[in-house]
C-alpha cells in the first residue's frame, strides 16, 4: 500500500483558496509569507472585509496599498474622524479616491464626522455591486450636520441597492421650512443648495424620496427627524421587507409616534419584519381586513420603548399576522418588561384564537448599553426578583405552547453584525509591499 503526499505549491488555486477562506484572519496573515505565490492567493481574504478607523488611516491606506488589491474589497467600513483640522474637501477627495477603486464592494459603512463636498455622490453610481450600504453622522449635529439632501442623492444613485441604514441624518432647511426658528428647536442644513439635481428624482431629495429607490427591501432610520408629511404622499416605488424606525430626540413622544405610524401606513403592506422605538395608537393597525401590515410576521421592541405602552401597542397591531416577537430591555426594565409581557399573553388568552393566534415565539434579551454589559447588581433582592420574574414569564410561555428564550447581556442592535475584517489605524507603519521569496522577506503589515 502507496501513501502520496502533495506539496502545498502543487494543489491547484481553487483548493488553496478553500483552505484560505477556512482560516483566521491572524492564520492568513502568517499564511501569505510562505511565497509569493501563496502572497498573491491570500490577497482576496485578506482584503475582503476592511476597516479605516480615521482620515489619518485612510491617507496611509492610499498610500500604501497597491489601487489593484482594491478590487479584493467585498465590505468596507470607513470613518472620516480626524484628529487635526482638516479641509472636508480633502477628505472628500480622499473618500472619493478610495470608492471608485473598489469596483466589487457589497457593503458600505460610512461613519462621516460631518457632510462631505456634495462632488463625492457621482462616484456611487459606479458601485454596481454594492448592496448594502450604511451613512451615519458620527459629529455633533448642531455643529456638523450631514444634510438629508447628501444621503438621498447617494441612496439614489446605487444601482442595486437593497438595504439601506442611516443614523443622524439632518433636515435641509430647502425642505423643512416649518422648522426653521421655531419650537423645538430641531438642527437643520443650510448650505446644501448647491447639491445637483438627481437624474431620477431631481430637486426633491428629501428623506421620502427614499420610498421611490425599486431595489430598496430593508430601511433603517434612527435619531433622525421623521416629520416630514411627504412620508404619506411620495409614490413608493420599493417593496420594502424589513423597516426599522427609531425616534427623533429632538420632538416628544406623540410626535414621533404619529410619524412612524405615518410610514407605517405608507409601506407597511410589504414589510415582514418591523422593529419599534415608540408606541403605536392608531387602531386601524388592529384590524385584519385594514391594517396596511397585512404581512407583518416579525416584531422587534427595542430597548427605548416605553415599557407601559407594551400593552395598548401589541393590542393595536393584533391585526397583522405576527409569529415571533422579540424584546431588548435594559436590566432595570427586566421586571417591569415580564410584566407586561404576562398581561398582553393574559389579553391574549381572554380574547381567544383570532387575537394573536399565529404567535408561536417570544425572545427577550437584556441589552447592554453603549457597549457597557449589565451591571452585576450587589442587592440580592433585585436580582432574585428579576430571577423570579424572567422565570414566571417562561413557564407562561411554555403553558401556552409557545417557544421562549431569554439571553442576558446582549449588545444593542444597531445594525448589522460583523465578521472579521482588516483593520486599519492610525498607528501601523505600512512597509511597501514587496517580493515574497523562499518563504523570507517581509509582507504587508495590517
Amino acid at each position: 500500500m502507496f501513501s502520496t503526499s502533495t506539496s502545498w505549491t502543487s494543489l491547484p488555486q481553487e483548493m488553496k483558496l478553500a483552505v484560505i477562506e477556512s482560516l483566521s484572519l491572524q492564520d492568513t496573515r502568517a499564511l501569505s509569507l510562505v511565497d509569493r505565490s501563496t502572497y498573491n492567493a491570500c490577497l482576496p481574504v485578506t482584503f475582503k472585509d476592511v476597516k479605516i478607523d480615521g482620515y489619518s488611516a485612510l491617507l496611509n491606506f492610499l498610500q500604501n496599498v497597491p489601487r489593484n488589491y482594491l478590487s479584493y474589497i467585498r465590505t468596507l467600513q470607513l470613518s472620516t474622524q480626524s484628529q487635526q483640522p482638516t479641509s472636508f474637501h480633502l477628505i472628500t477627495e480622499q473618500v472619493t479616491s478610495l470608492l471608485i477603486s473598489c469596483p466589487c464592494m457589497e457593503d458600505l459603512t460610512l461613519r462621516l464626522a460631518g457632510s462631505l463636498h456634495h462632488t463625492l455622490v457621482s462616484c456611487f453610481s459606479l458601485l454596481s455591486d454594492l448592496k448594502n450600504l450604511t451613512i451615519c453622522n458620527t459629529a455633533m449635529e448642531d455643529i456638523s450636520p450631514l444634510s438629508e439632501r447628501f444621503v438621498v442623492f447617494i441612496a439614489a444613485s446605487v444601482p442595486n441597492l437593497q438595504t439601506l441604514t442611516l443614523d443622524r441624518i439632518s433636515r435641509s432647511k430647502l425642505h423643512a421650512t416649518d422648522l426653521n426658528t421655531v419650537f423645538p428647536y430641531v438642527p437643520l442644513v443650510f448650505d446644501d443648495a448647491d447639491i445637483p439635481n438627481h437624474p431620477i428624482l431631481g430637486s426633491n431629495l428629501y428623506l421620502p424620496s427614499l420610498l421611490r429607490i425599486p431595489t430598496l427591501r430593508e430601511l433603517t432610520i434612527r435619531e433622525t427627524h421623521l416629520g416630514d408629511p411627504r412620508w404619506a404622499t411620495v409614490p413608493v416605488a420599493c417593496r420594502l421587507e424589513v423597516l426599522d424606525l427609531g425616534s427623533c430626540y429632538h420632538e416628544n413622544e406623540d410626535f414621533n409616534r404619529v410619524c412612524i405610524e405615518r410610514i407605517m401606513a405608507a409601506v407597511g403592506r410589504t414589510v415582514d419584519v418591523f422593529s419599534l422605538e415608540t408606541a403605536v395608537s392608531d387602531t386601524v393597525f388592529a384590524k385584519p381586513s385594514v391594517t396596511p401590515m397585512q404581512r407583518l410576521r416579525k416584531l422587534h421592541i427595542s430597548p427605548f420603548f416605553p415599557v407601559d405602552n407594551v400593552v395598548d401597542t401589541m393590542s393595536n397591531l393584533a391585526g397583522s399576522p405576527i409569529e415571533s416577537l422579540s424584546m431588548q430591555c435594559f436590566e432595570d426594565d427586566v421586571v417591569d418588561m415580564c410584566t407586561a409581557l404576562e398581561e398582553f399573553l393574559s389579553l391574549r388568552v381572554e380574547r381567544g384564537p383570532d387575537f394573536y393566534g399565529k404567535l408561536s415565539r417570544i425572545d427577550v434579551a437584556v441589552t447592554a448599553q453603549d457597549g457597557v454589559p449589565p451591571t452585576v447588581d450587589d442587592d440580592a433582592e433585585a436580582i432574585d426578583e428579576r430571577l423570579r420574574a424572567t422565570k414566571r414569564l417562561q413557564e407562561f410561555c411554555h403553558d401556552l405552547r409557545l417557544a421562549s428564550y431569554f439571553k442576558n447581556a446582549v449588545p444593542l442592535l444597531t445594525g448589522p453584525s460583523r465578521g472579521r475584517s482588516s483593520s486599519f489605524s492610525v498607528e501601523p507603519r505600512w512597509p511597501s509591499i514587496q517580493s515574497v521569496a523562499d518563504g523570507r522577506g517581509r509582507s504587508m503589515t495590517i
